[in-house]
């Protein structure tokens, strides 16, 4: 990679500090846009519920050792490339694809539940998706006549990028809160939060009013430390806690502190009194007890949801954090167990929306950082761009591939490889946040509110599809 240096890469995201300043001035008065958004009977129906699983692949995840072509010529490009880090084609679980005539793909051999859902129309993936500000070619980034995101192959930049949709800059909101933010109104208690997170605080979820409500994987619901124990002086300390909680502070800072802390104690209340009569049948044991938070955040997940009613929630948002995904060293075992976690998780889950009979109204998808170079460091894969993703439920369009899966990994021969595996993404992310955004609610006409690049992939005006067309609205 003579040519590329990390300072063409990194160098692009400068000193900017954080700021909401394009938030603020780019999206309007939110509140004023919930009429618009929930009088549009095309997306909204009276008594649905829908909720988004996200699930981040922290670190950035292979997608090149997770979804492979098969087809002869393809698989010798891939094996070639990959070297001692390529997978080998009798290990590959095929994949019976509708959309990709005369081209086969498979998937890891450690995801076979995700293997069977895609077969049997539950489950698709997108190929080649990645942060961009506008379409790019490899000559265009060189001789930068195009815009690049900020801090490329860096992991902070990248990930806020999924979670922000706005590529361009660093800011405070993401596209999950902003689309809280939107259609919160929708829930009946306007005191719980549609966002529920197992995976602590995170920008994708945080909004300009909205925050999420967190729960411990591996405890569930938490109320605050020793409010309500058996302490012979609990009564002066719960009484002290629920007095500073409950005034009003003239310092910004203070309130919005003591607003955290207030929704998390009622929000430990009403929880807790809802999901003690909660029962699900489905096992969410863990296969390896050491990667199995993401197991049991599935099954808080599936909780959750089982309480929906009594809660009154119509929307709901829920953040899975999986992390460790930066492989650098030892990425085949590693992958290779992380990824069948992830998969008996997933399975679980799907097989617990059954039960509950919510299946066709929850679609669970994946981000990442990023991929990782196609090319080994000796025993893993660094940094890389463009990836591959999967998205799984009900409404998704399964069984087919979207967007463009490069025609060839040889970096000789395939057009979109910077250098050294780095592959630059084809689709947007923001078609896919686009789409899964107006399928929970958002309408066309307000997805450039939430998405404000979305105009140089899409335009909603005109467009007779959806973004990318892989979920049914």
């Amino acid at each position: 990679m003579k040519h590329i240096s990390r300072r063409k890469f990194i160098g692009q995201a400068g000193c900017a500090a954080m700021t909401t300043s394009t938030i603020l001035n780019t999206l309007i008065n939110l509140k004023a846009l919930n009429a618009a958004a929930l009088s549009d009977s095309d997306v909204i129906a009276s008594g649905d519920y829908k909720a988004l699983v996200c699930i981040t692949l922290d670190g950035g995840n292979d997608g090149y050792n997770m979804l492979m072509p098969t087809t002869t010529d393809e698989y010798a490009d891939y094996a070639k490339v990959r070297t001692n880090l390529s997978v080998p084609r009798s290990n590959i679980l095929n994949l019976n694809t509708l959309n990709t005539p005369g081209r086969t793909f498979g998937l890891h051999p450690s995801m076979s539940n995700i293997t069977n859902l895609f077969n049997q129309g539950k489950a698709a993936f997108v190929a080649n998706i990645g942060t961009l500000v506008e379409p790019i070619s490899v000559q265009e980034f060189w001789n930068q006549s195009k815009k690049a995101p900020l801090g490329l192959l860096s992991h902070s930049d990248q990930l806020q990028q999924w979670m922000t949709a706005i590529p361009h800059e660093r800011t405070a909101t993401g596209w999950g809160g902003r689309i809280s933010d939107m259609i919160r109104d929708m829930n009946e208690n306007p005191d719980l939060s549609m966002n529920i997170s197992l995976g602590g605080t995170n920008l994708f979820q945080t909004g300009v009013e909205s925050v999420e409500y967190s729960v411990d994987p591996n405890g569930g619901i938490k109320e605050i430390f020793g409010y309500n124990n058996d302490w012979e002086y609990n009564s002066l300390k719960k009484n002290a806690i629920d007095q500073m909680l409950d005034r009003t502070y003239t310092d910004i800072y203070e309130q919005k502190y003591a607003n955290t802390n207030r929704t998390a104690r009622d929000g430990w209340l009403t929880y807790k009194e809802a999901l003690e009569p909660v029962f699900l049948n489905t096992d969410f044991t863990p296969k390896n007890d050491e990667l199995g938070d993401i197991t049991r955040s599935m099954e808080w997940v599936a909780k959750m949801m089982a309480a929906r009613e009594t809660l009154g929630f119509k929307r709901q948002t829920f953040f899975v954090n999986f992390g460790g995904w930066d492989h650098h060293d030892e990425v085949i075992n590693a992958q290779s167990n992380m990824l069948s976690e992830l998969d008996h998780a997933v399975n679980q889950f799907q097989q617990a929306m059954q039960e509950l009979g919510t299946e066709d109204c929850v679609v669970t998808f994946l981000i990442s950082d990023f991929a990782r170079t196609l090319r080994s460091n000796g025993n893993g894969t660094d940094h890389a761009w463009g990836s591959n993703v999967v998205s799984i439920g009900g409404p998704v369009k399964g069984s087919r591939i979207y967007g463009k899966y490069p025609e060839t990994l040889d970096p000789n021969q395939n057009v979109m490889d910077l250098g050294g595996g780095i592959i630059v993404p084809t689709t947007s992310a923001d078609l896919y946040f686009a789409e899964l955004a107006h399928w929970f609610g958002v309408s066309k006409s307000n997805l450039e509110t939430i998405f404000p690049n979305l105009i140089n992939f899409y335009d909603y005006r005109t467009a007779m599809d959806n973004p990318l067309n892989f979920l049914t609205i």
